[in-house]
C-alpha cells in the first residue's frame, strides 16, 4: 500500500509544472489598430505562445524557486499587418524585484521598444539556439529575457549580471546579418544592440556598482535601518555624476531613470532637508527631462 502511495506522489510530481525557470513573465498581446476575429485568434495564440516561451524555457543554470522568480510584464502592441504572417508592433517591459522583507517591488526596467517587426504563422512554436538565428521573433524575447535577468542579478551581487549580458549581445550578434530593425549600431543609439552594448563598457562600470549599491546595499537594508538605506542611495545617485561628465544625457542613464523616477521622488520626499537638496541638484542635472518632477521632493519640506 504505501509502495503504491510512493509511485502514485512521484507521478503526479513529475506531471507538476517546473519551479526551476528564472521568470514570473506576465504577457498581453494587444492590436487595437487591427479588426476581424480570425486576427484575434491569432493573437490569442501568439500570447500563449510567448508566455510559454518566457516561462518555460531555462535561461539560467541556476536553480530558482518559486518565490525566487523574476517578476516581469511584456506588452505586445501590434500595430500593422504588412503581408500575410508579417507584423510590426511596439514592445513595452516592465520588471522588477522585491526588496528584502518588504512587500516592495522595485523596478529595475521599464522600456518602450518601438522597433518590433516578426513574422507568425499561428500555433508556430516559438523556437531559440543561442548558437543561431532561429527567427526575429524568439531573438526579441530571448533577448529581453536576458536583459530583465542580467539586471536582476547586478541587483543581488556586484556586476552579476555580466555572463547574461553576454548572452544578450550574443543574440544581437546573431542577428546582424538580418533585416529587421532594432539590432544594428548605425540605426540608432538607442536600440538593443546599444542597451548591451553600454552595460559591457568599462564607461559603464559605475551605472552597474550603482545598480548593486542602490539595491543591495541601500533599499535591502532599510528594513532595519531607513536613514542609513536612504543615505546609501543617495551616494549612489550622486556616483552616476562620474557617467555624465563622460557620457551626458547617456541611454544607460535614461534607462535608469525611466525605471527609477517616481521611486525616487517617494524615496527623497521623505529625508533630511540636506539629502534634499542634494538629490534635486544632482538629478535635475543629470536626468533634466524629469527635472520638474524631482522639484516634488523639496516641495515635501
Amino acid at each position: 500500500m504505501k509502495h503504491s502511495i510512493f509511485i502514485f506522489l512521484l507521478l503526479t510530481f513529475l506531471q507538476l509544472p517546473s519551479t526551476a525557470q528564472e521568470l514570473y513573465c506576465q504577457v498581453q498581446v494587444v492590436a487595437p489598430q487591427i479588426q476581424g476575429t480570425n486576427e484575434k485568434r491569432i493573437f490569442d495564440n501568439l500570447q500563449k505562445s510567448i508566455f510559454e516561451f518566457m516561462n518555460n524555457t531555462k535561461w539560467t543554470n541556476d536553480v530558482f524557486s518559486p518565490e525566487e522568480k523574476i517578476p516581469c510584464n511584456l506588452l505586445l502592441n501590434i500595430t500593422e499587418k504588412t503581408s500575410t504572417d508579417i507584423y510590426k508592433a511596439t514592445l513595452q517591459i516592465q520588471s522588477s524585484r522585491l526588496i528584502y522583507k518588504s512587500g516592495y517591488s522595485s523596478v529595475l526596467m521599464n522600456h518602450n521598444d518601438a522597433d518590433i517587426q516578426f513574422s507568425y504563422i499561428e500555433f508556430q512554436p516559438i523556437e531559440f539556439s543561442i548558437n543561431q538565428r532561429l527567427s526575429n521573433l524568439s531573438s526579441i524575447f530571448a533577448y529581453y529575457a536576458y536583459v530583465i535577468i542580467a539586471m536582476d542579478y547586478d541587483s543581488f551581487s556586484l556586476k552579476g549580471g555580466t555572463p547574461f549580458w553576454q548572452k544578450a549581445q550574443i543574440v544581437v550578434s546573431n542577428e546582424q546579418n538580418s533585416n529587421e530593425k532594432g539590432w544594428k549600431s548605425m540605426e540608432s543609439n538607442k536600440n538593443r544592440f546599444w542597451i548591451v552594448d553600454n552595460m559591457l563598457q568599462p564607461t559603464f562600470a559605475p551605472m552597474r556598482e550603482c545598480f548593486y549599491n542602490y539595491h543591495r546595499l541601500g533599499f535591502d537594508s532599510m528594513y532595519q535601518d531607513a536613514v542609513g538605506g536612504r543615505a546609501v542611495c543617495l551616494e549612489t545617485i550622486l556616483s552616476l555624476d562620474k557617467i555624465h561628465s563622460q557620457r551626458p544625457l547617456s541611454f544607460p542613464m535614461q534607462l535608469f531613470f525611466n525605471a527609477k523616477k517616481d521611486e525616487v521622488v517617494k524615496l527623497f520626499s521623505g529625508g533630511l532637508p540636506d539629502e534634499k537638496q542634494k538629490v534635486v541638484s544632482m538629478l535635475q542635472r543629470i536626468d533634466p527631462g524629469n527635472g520638474i518632477l524631482y522639484q516634488r521632493i523639496t516641495q515635501n519640506q
